[in-house]
């Protein structure tokens, strides 16, 4: 099936699959099950999804630590533990909702809370966008303020398209680590960006392929490789409008190749 796409692409996707053995995939994806540590009130999974992706933009907290806090009480000091529950929120908002712009515009406001202030939560910047280097250099201009909306009417326009197309699990993965990285690359919010694009990849997982989609262990991949992640991102280069989407195989394969 050829899809008109507006902002995604398909061009690198038969290379994709040619290093992607789906077999291997689908065993792999089905035999993924909750934990058994799990309850009905608490998922160990969400908890290390919202753990690595919060220790992936710096957040100094254990997974142990946040288990202890989440599963069994344990107080600790709540700047310790609210960027992380916020995180935990949003997914958990996620597992139970559509994905669509209204959701997902949710879904940031909820995982913002202690992140930007209450006016910016949920809402599209106006400002322009630089990602900066630990020791202030620009890694990375995003899209220009005017821009953003356009380009995220694209984005969504493609998901949408794509919610709606039979596509094999190979390409649900394909297309799901292409969200993300057209996300990042727009920055469409003030500040958490990277752990909405991550939410989103896991998101359009689910969609398509089912709740084991939530067991993908995606973020916790992403912060133990946290510097091919950074690596992969930069590739395409340094400017929106530059963006040389040809490179972006190595980012593209990350999560498939956790479970093959």
């Amino acid at each position: 099936m050829i899809m008109k796409f507006k902002i995604l692409s398909a061009d690198l996707l038969q290379t994709y699959k040619s290093g992607i053995d789906l077999s291997k995939l689908t065993t792999a994806f089905e035999s993924l099950t909750e934990a058994e540590i799990s309850t009905d009130t608490f998922s160990f999974y969400t908890s290390v999804a919202s753990v690595f992706s919060g220790k992936i933009e710096g957040e100094e907290i254990e997974l142990d630590s946040y288990i202890k806090h989440k599963k069994m009480g344990v107080k600790f000091k709540p700047d310790y533990t609210k960027k992380i529950d916020d995180l935990y929120n949003a997914y958990t908002f996620a597992k139970t909702n559509k994905l669509n712009e209204k959701n997902l515009t949710h879904a940031h406001k909820l995982l913002s809370k202690h992140i930007v202030d209450k006016r910016q939560q949920g809402e599209i910047r106006t400002q322009i966008m630089y990602v900066l280097t630990d020791d202030g250099r620009i890694e990375y201009v995003a899209a220009a303020p005017q821009e953003v909306m356009t380009e995220m009417e694209k984005l969504y326009a493609d998901i949408k398209l794509l919610l709606s197309a039979e596509l094999a699990l190979d390409e649900v993965f394909y297309y799901a680590a292409y969200i993300h990285l057209v996300f990042v690359k727009i920055h469409p919010f003030i500040d958490g960006n990277g752990r909405t694009a991550r939410l989103l990849e896991k998101w359009f997982i689910a969609e398509k392929s089912g709740e084991k989609a939530w067991f993908v262990q995606s973020e916790k991949n992403y912060y133990l490789h946290h510097q091919n992640y950074y690596i992969n991102l930069r590739a395409l280069g340094l400017e929106y409008p530059e963006l040389d989407y040809s490179k972006a195989l190595p980012l593209l394969s990350m999560t498939a190749k956790l479970l093959v």
